[in-house]
C-alpha cells in the first residue's frame, strides 16, 4: 500500500475513535496526517471511503488473527470455540477502541456491512470448513453445510451490537462457551 495512503487510514483510523464518523472532517484528517487535503482527495473522494478503508483494513487484520488461531486447535470443535472466542474478544477490543463509534453504530450499520462484504464471505467459508472437518470425523451431524455456517454468522453478527452497547458487563469467554454449548448440544434432550 502507499506510504502516504496508509498514513491517511491510519490517522483517520485516530480521529474515528476518538470523535466518531460524524464528527470527523477531511481537514482534521490532513492535519493529524501532516498533509494537504488535497492529497486526501488524491487518495480518497470522501471520509466514508477512508472510513471503508479503515473497515477493510481491521477485517484483514482480524482475518490473520483469526487464521494464527485457528492453527494451534485441532478439533472442530475447538477450532468452532476458538474461532467464537476470537472473533467476539476481538470485536470487545474493537469497542473499547472505538467507544465513540457505538452511538453511530446503527446509523453506519449498512454502510459497514457493505464494506464487510468480503469479510462476510471468508466467515462463512471458513465456518463451513470447520463443520465439514466436523462431518468428515463424525463429530457433527450438519446435513446443510453452508446454510448451518450462514446461520451461525447471523447469530454472531446479531451478538455484535449487544456486545458494543453493554461493553462492561459480561464475561466474553464465559458467554461464548454458553452460546457454543447451545449451539452445538442443542436444547432438546437425547
Amino acid at each position: 500500500m502507499d506510504i502516504k495512503k496508509e498514513q491517511i487510514i491510519k490517522s483517520a483510523e485516530k480521529l474515528f475513535a476518538h470523535y466518531g464518523i460524524r464528527k470527523t472532517t477531511m481537514d482534521e484528517i490532513a492535519r493529524m496526517a501532516h498533509m494537504g487535503k488535497s492529497t486526501l482527495y488524491y487518495y480518497f473522494n470522501s471520509k466514508e471511503e477512508i472510513f471503508a478503508d479503515v473497515i477493510r483494513k481491521d477485517s484483514e487484520h482480524f482475518k490473520d488473527r483469526l487464521d494464527k488461531m485457528l492453527k494451534n486447535v485441532s478439533t472442530p470443535q475447538d477450532k468452532l470455540k476458538t474461532y467464537v472466542l476470537t472473533r467476539m474478544t476481538h470485536l470487545k477490543e474493537l469497542s473499547n477502541y472505538y467507544t465513540t463509534l457505538t452511538d453511530e453504530y446503527l446509523e453506519q450499520f449498512v454502510f459497514v456491512e457493505s464494506v464487510r462484504k468480503d469479510f462476510n464471505d471468508y466467515e462463512i467459508s471458513t465456518l463451513s470448513c470447520i463443520i465439514q472437518e466436523g462431518n468428515t470425523l463424525g463429530v457433527f451431524q450438519v446435513s446443510d453445510v453452508e446454510n448451518t455456517a450462514r446461520y451461525i454468522a447471523i447469530v454472531l453478527k446479531g451478538l455484535e451490537y449487544p456486545l458494543l452497547i453493554d461493553s462492561e458487563n459480561g464475561d466474553i469467554e464465559s458467554d461464548s462457551e454458553k452460546m457454543l454449548e447451545l449451539l452445538l448440544k442443542g436444547i432438546e434432550t437425547r
